[in-house]
């Protein structure tokens, strides 16, 4: 099953009675449970993770959503925001338990074209991973453990679901099949200028660059090594290759793009400035973050993996919005 690749227009939203009571979404919410329990018992019981309960405001939030803009909030007198990813707080978690994920709200207000790509909302969820001391190749082994158990359970446990739906069970079971290739960002660019998309090379893979990889590939792929500049200053330089990131994206097949983005975290205080300023941010913002980093923080590397892109993934469906019980589309006032 491929994604369409034209445009597609701003939907029109059920009323949340009309949506919860359609029995496909209530089959594609079963399935969105399925994996979030198998996520968690493969991180509690077989990995030996603590889940967290995460904030949801604080004095500053991740920079580097790309286009998105952040939600202030006046929090007694003090301009606070909502978060756009909990990539902040995972790294201080590190200070009393040395692996941690938990299931964190996002707000991003994301550009209105973003709604015809069919894989954004303005209020989504991550199921976030963080690994003290680790590398960016140990946080890409759990994150495809992690998702392997999680299909894999979803297909033992709701296959009348997945039947419901139409989902082709013998494209998600690829999901399952051995280690992912892993290819660099420059030989992705590449192959995408050899087949006429104009893809920057100092830029992340672009909505319609990330589709089209998609759409060609049989089988989930990382892509690492992503050039500074394009992601936000808590991905790790390369010691060895200065100028790229230690990080990662993870596609899936048929069209469905990016469901995870990862890599390993710069922790030194020196290296954490020096980063902000390159990428315009004011360090005075950061006062809390910078404290516990002088204080000595744990070099890590850590992933996130969208809930509800991942169950659109699973269960086949049309859009992004139809995973969520009450979707927020960007542009499109709701409840």
């Amino acid at each position: 099953m491929t994604r369409m690749s034209e445009p597609s227009p701003i939907p029109q939203l059920p009323s949340p009675v009309e949506h919860l009571r359609s029995p496909r979404t209530r089959a594609v919410l079963r399935i969105q449970q399925g994996l979030l329990r198998a996520a968690r018992q493969f991180l509690t019981a077989d990995e030996g993770f603590m889940e967290l309960l995460p904030p949801i405001i604080g004095p500053v939030t991740d920079p580097g959503a790309r286009g998105a803009k952040q939600v202030d909030v006046d929090f007694y007198g003090h301009r606070y925001k909502l978060m756009t990813s909990g990539i902040l707080y995972k790294q201080a978690a590190l200070s009393g338990f040395d692996r941690v994920f938990c299931v964190a709200p996002n707000v991003r207000l994301e550009p209105l074209e973003t709604t015809s790509t069919q894989r954004h909302l303005a209020e989504f969820h991550q199921l976030d991973v963080e690994i003290a001391h680790a590398s960016r190749d140990e946080a890409m082994t759990v994150a495809e453990g992690v998702l392997q158990h999680m299909v894999a359970s979803v297909i033992e446990e709701h296959p009348q679901e997945l039947e419901q739906l139409g989902r082709d069970i013998g494209a998600l079971k690829e999901l399952g099949n051995g280690a992912y290739v892993r290819r660099s960002h420059t030989d992705i660019v590449a192959s995408l200028r050899e087949i006429g998309h104009d893809q920057s090379p100092d830029a992340e893979i672009d909505w319609e660059g990330e589709r089209i990889a998609s759409e060609r590939a049989q089988q989930p792929f990382f892509i690492t090594d992503y050039p500074k500049g394009s992601r936000g200053f808590y991905d790790r330089e390369s010691t060895s290759t200065p100028g790229v990131l230690r990080n990662f994206d993870l596609i899936v097949p048929e069209g469905y793009g990016e469901i995870s983005s990862g890599g390993e975290r710069e922790f030194e205080y020196g290296r954490i400035v020096a980063r902000m300023r390159e990428t315009g941010e004011n360090p005075a913002k950061y006062r809390w973050y910078l404290e516990m980093v002088r204080e000595g923080m744990p070099g890590s590397a850590g992933f996130g993996i969208g809930v509800e892109r991942l169950t659109r993934y699973v269960t086949g469906v049309d859009s992004v919005w139809q995973t969520s019980a009450f979707p927020k589309i960007p542009g499109v006032v709701s409840p």
